[in-house]
């Protein structure tokens, strides 16, 4: 049975390795998939065929999705090659020549979008993905033949929308990353340059993610700590998270010991203590605090 004619020029002959490993892909699952190929000049028609008792809906899905991908990343390739660098230069002139190549390498791992889901940018990278696929495989669907060079021509232009979103998050992403970082940095420097007023401070993290902080003679030293704070924390305009990140920078003390990692519910704040505090900053889970933290014993 003749699933799809595949018509392409010497230009796109590695599309034929693709499809070879969807071949592969098959035949590992016992199913038969098999090619017949011809030329014309310089134009290849790539028949791809399976054994009639093999077809059935989700052979035929499985079938749509692998050659949708393959499409998918064509239309990538040409699309990072041809469209990308102008997009940027025009939509975003603003940035320098180092922030667009960085961006273009960005995007490209975007459009790819493989691999684990870890934030809510890959997300939205994974759902437009997904919204390009569907509509190349309606096309695949509407026609049993498939024109690279013009699926390119003409189709590209009803999934630019998508890849153009994509590249905007992916600008949006890198600002907010390159803001935090210079943020980061200007604390850091604060930091510093300024005298410590504490030698050393232990924040306890307890299992409702609450916070106890004590110094290095086990004293309570909340109020310490916060006290250029208060008329903040008795308004309750900052969270407790802001004043803990506020009064350390404060004091800027030579030491950070933070107990019960596994408790914190704001991963943030962990990161913005260590980006900014460096070497200072070391995390315990095995000294006496942290056995108290575990067995509920009251500090």
């Amino acid at each position: 049975m003749l699933l799809l004619t595949v018509v392409y020029d010497n230009s796109k002959e590695d599309i034929v390795d693709s499809f070879s490993k969807m071949k592969k892909y098959f035949y590992d699952r016992d199913i038969i998939v098999g090619f017949s190929e011809s030329i014309e000049g310089n134009t290849h028609f790539l028949k791809i065929f399976c054994d009639d008792n093999a077809f059935d809906t989700r052979f035929n899905n499985i079938f749509n999705l692998y050659t949708a991908n393959i499409l998918y990343d064509i239309v990538i390739d040409e699309f990072y090659k041809k469209e990308m660098q102008s997009f940027l230069t025009d939509t975003y002139f603003f940035l320098k020549y180092d922030e667009i190549k960085e961006i273009k390498k960005l995007s490209l791992d975007a459009l790819k979008s493989e691999g684990a889901i870890l934030n809510e940018y890959m997300v939205y990278f994974r759902n437009r993905k997904n919204s390009i696929i569907q509509k190349i495989i309606e096309c695949i669907e509407e026609n049993k033949e498939i024109n690279i060079k013009g699926f390119i021509t003409f189709r590209m232009k009803e999934l630019i929308d998508d890849m153009e979103s994509i590249i905007d998050k992916v600008v949006e992403s890198y600002m907010v990353e390159k803001e935090y970082s210079e943020f980061i940095k200007l604390l850091k420097y604060f930091v510093e340059i300024q005298e410590s007023k504490m030698e050393k401070v232990n924040i306890i993290i307890r299992p409702d993610s609450s916070y106890d902080i004590k110094d290095e003679h086990g004293n309570d030293i909340m109020d310490v700590l916060f006290s250029d704070l208060s008329e903040a924390k008795y308004s309750g305009a900052v969270s407790i998270d802001d004043m803990l990140i506020s009064g350390l920078i404060t004091n800027a003390p030579n030491i950070v010991v933070i107990h019960g990692v596994e408790n914190c519910s704001n991963k943030e704040l962990l990161d913005t203590i260590k980006n900014v505090f460096g070497d200072r900053v070391s995390f315990c889970n095995s000294c006496e605090l942290c056995e108290k933290i575990r067995t509920g014993v009251k500090l």
